[in-house]
This record gives structure tokens, C-alpha cells and sequence, in this order.
């Protein structure tokens, strides 16, 4: 979906299949909710969150992590996290509009996504310049400062400098290719912030027709019947087209327009669109390298049609069920720093990569147990250990963007445990 990820580089070492090139993804996740309050209209939920938001915001998190380590081009049909992160925000940002005026929401999403982006470009800006990167790098000084502003309102894909090296031992040269590759969904989602207000009330006038819209949209850019001239203009077209109708069918869900379907509607229509997707994207190079974030019709109709699906079963649970309440925590922390466990994982995986490739250097796991440094899972432990580290270090910006007290490691545990001394 983003045209400017390339392939990882190669290490010096021997082969090693764990540094697998990343493909493009969505990521997926968008600002979780921490304090929003659920519609009047549904008297199920006690408390100010969806468990079972909060339990898909989890899994597409986890699946984008796996996605940019292992490289699987069947991880997005098994589940379409960009799709899922969208249909969850547009949910949210429908709740939030019926509450309070429309720029005192806009203003207060954009404040809880960009402080997070700020941090993440003043550390990768910084080291790129210090690695050479300059208004020179590319022949046009005065559009390189004017994009760079992309890095404080992302209303296109910020620059990057994609030739800057790293550090040998510690971080490969395409660090910085790595740290844009989530970018796009930032650029992505602001957009759709901002027309927010705009599709819902177009939404309420005509729901359908709206929400089918960018369907259509995605079709008629993948058919050539609408062309756009300007690529930043384009990618801005595409990714509305491949995920605008999964925004609207979270605004769909908590305006009730989905609940006025009969029960057997959605499940017999969803998995006949998913059915056109999986064709299309088939029928067109399905393959590693090519995938569902590479065909965005085919990725339009498969997500539309699985955030149908999840939407559909959503039983709204105001609290666990008996057999997740052990993921409580873990579930808690990852929706409190969705943010920016999407916006720094990669670089993790890049630095994790550079870090084991140091083991080929030891003779008895190069002689006696090369499986070891050819598999991707024990580098996937690695990646987790250091996104962790990136909680701790760049996590309390989220609190700061959302007016909260900073904390280090938000699982829930210290408010339960001040509630049940209470």
C-alpha cells in the first residue's frame, strides 16, 4: 500500500532466513479509548470500554508484529488488522461526535496521535541528519524542508532518508526505511478524522450508499476509470478506497444502523464479498511479496467483509469472559500503548535482526545448532523484549497527548489494586 517500502538488506554474514523482508503492512493500531463513554443506546456495557474491542485492538496489534518479522502474505487473510484498527476507530469517533461538537473531537483525536509521531520524528529526523541525510539528498532543497513539515501534520507521507546508514553491529542500514513503513496508516488515519464529521452525517442520510462508497471508490481506481496525477494524492485515494468502508461500519455499528438488518443478512452476504476478494487477489498474484496490502480492491472487500463478520458477533462485553480474564493485563497494557508499540516495532525488528546475526559468529550454534539462527521465532522474542523497552522509554508521551498522568507500564494493575484495598 505504501509505495516507498523496499526489500531489508543483506547482512555479511551467511544466509539467514530470520532477517526476512518486511512487506508493506497496515498496522494497524489506532489510539485506544481510555475514558469514552458508550452510547445510551447500549444498556449492556457497564463501564466505559469494550472488552472485546479491546481483545481485537490486541490480536491486530499482535498480527502486525508477526506480519513485518515473519513476512506472511497469509497473516492478512486470516486477519485483516488494518481493516479491524479502522472499523475500531471509526467506532469510537462516532461515539465521541454524538457527545460533543465536532472540532472539540477532531482536535482531541489529532492531540492523542501526534505528540506519539512528534517523539518518533524527533529521534528518526534526528539520526537521520546526523547519518547525512539533508536538504541536498534529493536535488530539491525547498520541497525537502516543505515535506519535512509532513513530520508534524503527516497530511502525506512524511520523508524519510532511505539511503542513511546505520550502526554497524547495532542497527542495520535500513533503520530508516523500517521507522516510515508505519507512517502511512498515521497519514491515513488523520484523514479520516478529519472527514469524520462529514461521513457521519452522510452516514445517517444515507447509510448504504455511504458506506459502499469507497468500495466503489477502490474499484474505480483499480479499473482505470479514475485516474489521479499526483501520486501523494493517490495514495491518500487508495487507502480511503481500500478502508474507508470499514471506518463507516464502525460508525454504522454504533449509530445501530447495522442492527437494523435482519440476523441472517450479514452472514450470508459477508462471506460471498470475501469470497470476490480472496478471487480477486487470486486471480491477480497472490503470493509473498504480493499480497492483500498490495491489491487494495481486494483488500477493500475482504476487510468490509470481516469487520462485517466481527461487528456482527460483537457481544459488547463490559467485562471478561471466565477463560480471558488471564489476559486482562497484557490485553490492558497493549491497548494503552498501541501507539506506540506500531510506531516503533519495526525499528525493533531491525535492531533485533542486527543483534542475532551476531550469533553466526559463535562456532558451536554455527556448527552444531545453525536451526537455531535460522529460525525467526526466538528473533521475534527479541522484538517483543525490545518494543518493551520502547514502552518504557517513549510510552508516556501517550498519557501526556491524552492529558493523564505519565506511567511507565499502564497493565491496570495499580487501579485494580487501589479498588479492591477500597
Amino acid at each position: 500500500m505504501n509505495p516507498h517500502h523496499p526489500e531489508a538488506t543483506t547482512t555479511t554474514q551467511p544466509p539467514n532466513p530470520a532477517r526476512i523482508p518486511h512487506q508493506p503492512s497496515a498496522p494497524d493500531p489506532a489510539p485506544a479509548p481510555t475514558s469514552e463513554a458508550t452510547p445510551a443506546q447500549e444498556p449492556k456495557r457497564a463501564s466505559g470500554r469494550d472488552r472485546y474491542f479491546d481483545l481485537l485492538r490486541a490480536i491486530a496489534l499482535f498480527r502486525v508484529v508477526f506480519y513485518h518479522l515473519f513476512g506472511w502474505a497469509w497473516l492478512p487473510v486470516v486477519f485483516p488488522s488494518m481493516g479491524v484498527m479502522f472499523a475500531l476507530a471509526g467506532n469510537l469517533m462516532a461515539t465521541s461526535l454524538g457527545k460533543r461538537p465536532a472540532v472539540q473531537v477532531v482536535r482531541g483525536r489529532m492531540r492523542r496521535l501526534l505528540p506519539p509521531l512528534w517523539l518518533l520524528g524527533a529521534v528518526g529526523v534526528t539520526g537521520m541528519l546526523l547519518g547525512g541525510w539533508g536538504p541536498d539528498s534529493d536535488g530539491h532543497p525547498g520541497w525537502w524542508w516543505i515535506h519535512l513539515g509532513f513530520w508534524i501534520l503527516p497530511l502525506s507521507d512524511p520523508p524519510f532518508g532511505d539511503q542513511v546508514h546505520g550502526i554497524h553491529g547495532l542497527i542495520g542500514d535500513e533503520w530508516a526505511t523500517e521507522l516510515a513503513v508505519p507512517l502511512w496508516y498515521i497519514r491515513a488515519y488523520l484523514w479520516f478524522v478529519l472527514l469524520s464529521p462529514l461521513m457521519l452525517r452522510a452516514l445517517r442520510r444515507l447509510p448504504w450508499p455511504t458506506i459502499l462508497a469507497p468500495i466503489a471508490l477502490s474499484a474505480a481506481l483499480e479499473f482505470g476509470l479514475l485516474t489521479v496525477p499526483f501520486s501523494r494524492l493517490d495514495s491518500n485515494l487508495s487507502d480511503f478506497g481500500a478502508f474507508g468502508s470499514c471506518w463507516l461500519a464502525g460508525m454504522a455499528h454504533q449509530q445501530g444502523i447495522l442492527k437494523k438488518l435482519p440476523r441472517y443478512v450479514v452472514p450470508s452476504l459477508a462471506p460471498v464479498v470475501a469470497g470476490i476478494g480472496l478471487w480477486y487477489a487470486l486471480t491477480h498474484g497472490f503470493a509473498p511479496g504480493n499480497d492483500l496490502d498490495d491489491m487494495p480492491f481486494a483488500q477493500a472487500l475482504w476487510s468490509f467483509a470481516t469487520v462485517l463478520m466481527l461487528l456482527h458477533i460483537s457481544p459488547s462485553w463490559s467485562e471478561w469472559p471466565r477463560p480471558l480474564r488471564r489476559w486482562d493485563r497484557l490485553v490492558t497494557l497493549l491497548n494503552a500503548r498501541a501507539v506506540t508499540i506500531y510506531l516503533w516495532h519495526n525499528v525493533c525488528i531491525v535492531v533485533a535482526g542486527t543483534l542475532w546475526d551476531h550469533l553466526w559468529n559463535v562456532t558451536f550454534l554455527y556448527d552444531d545448532a545453525p536451526w537455531i539462527l535460522t529460525s525467526s521465532w526466538p528473533v521475534l522474542v527479541v522484538v517483543w523484549a525490545l518494543t518493551a523497552c520502547c514502552v518504557l522509554c517513549f510510552g508516556w508521551m501517550e498519557d501526556v497527548a491524552a492529558k493523564r498522568r505519565p506511567r511507565l507500564w499502564p497493565d491496570g494493575s495499580g487501579s485494580r489494586a487501589g479498588a479492591h484495598r477500597a
